[in-house]
């Protein structure tokens, strides 16, 4: 009798530590980046969302997503308020960490933000790449997403400059995975045109959505269908550069 109760007592201990250890050995994707990838507050009524904040909805629960994007971050301020370093005391191996910095890097009026792109901008680039693979983690380079900033021609006009670029650059000499979200976005901004792309953004006229009385008009941040739209074309882009990504996609 005593030997039973004793026996059943190591198979729930058993099985307590292999709960224990798939939870712990579950990959996590973490996020870092700026506001065009950040959580939202309000999300079930505010309008506005980062294309981190939908990306679970694109993944099954074979990976766990966390997101630490900050609105109005650059690559710089990440650093300085030491939201890196609590991303890569979390990282294990295995795990993988999405980079996309360059809205807020570009910020030359304020000196806590701007970083020059093939200087700092870059060296911040690499410390991420480097500090993350020396944990285990495969980290992924993503360009920054485009704003809808189209001409009176109905040309889109890059607002970037080299930033892009650099990102480029780092990724092909670092052998990093690089996810060229500015044509992605770029692709899809023009699919839908002049007109229609505003449905990717926040565009409203005074009293038409409650959490913008006043209206809004936004060419930068995305609304949710853009979110998920921006996600999708993401996601179809990694599942054909990290071919081991492909398991934790959504049938």
């Amino acid at each position: 009798m005593r030997y039973t109760y004793y026996r059943a007592l190591l198979g729930i201990a058993l099985l307590c530590s292999i709960n224990i250890g798939f939870s712990q050995n579950t990959p996590v994707l973490y996020l870092i980046g700026d506001s065009t990838m950040a959580d939202k507050k309000d999300p079930d009524t505010n309008p506005e969302h980062g294309w981190g904040q939908v990306l679970h909805e694109f993944l099954n629960d074979s990976i766990r997503v966390s997101n630490h994007a900050v609105n109005g971050r650059s690559s710089k301020s990440f650093i300085a308020e030491g939201r890196w370093q609590t991303v890569l005391d979390s990282l294990k191996k295995g795990d993988y960490l999405f980079i996309q910095f360059g809205h807020n890097d570009e910020k030359i009026m304020d000196s806590t933000r701007y970083t020059f792109p093939y200087t700092q901008y870059r060296y911040n680039l690499e410390r991420f790449v480097n500090e993350s693979r020396a944990k285990g983690a495969i980290p992924v380079l993503m360009s920054p997403i485009v704003r809808r900033n189209f001409n009176d021609q109905g040309v889109l006009v890059d607002t970037h400059g080299e930033y892009p670029l650099v990102v480029r650059m780092t990724a092909k000499e670092l052998d990093v995975p690089f996810i060229d979200m500015q044509f992605l976005t770029e692709r899809l901004e023009k699919s839908y045109g002049v007109a229609d792309s505003k449905k990717l953004h926040l565009h409203f006229k005074p009293g038409e959505n409650p959490y913008y009385p006043d209206g809004k008009e936004d060419d930068t941040h995305l609304s949710y269908f853009g979110a998920q739209q921006v996600v999708n074309e993401a996601v179809k882009s990694l599942a054909l550069r990290l071919e081991g990504f492909k398991i934790f996609l959504k049938n």
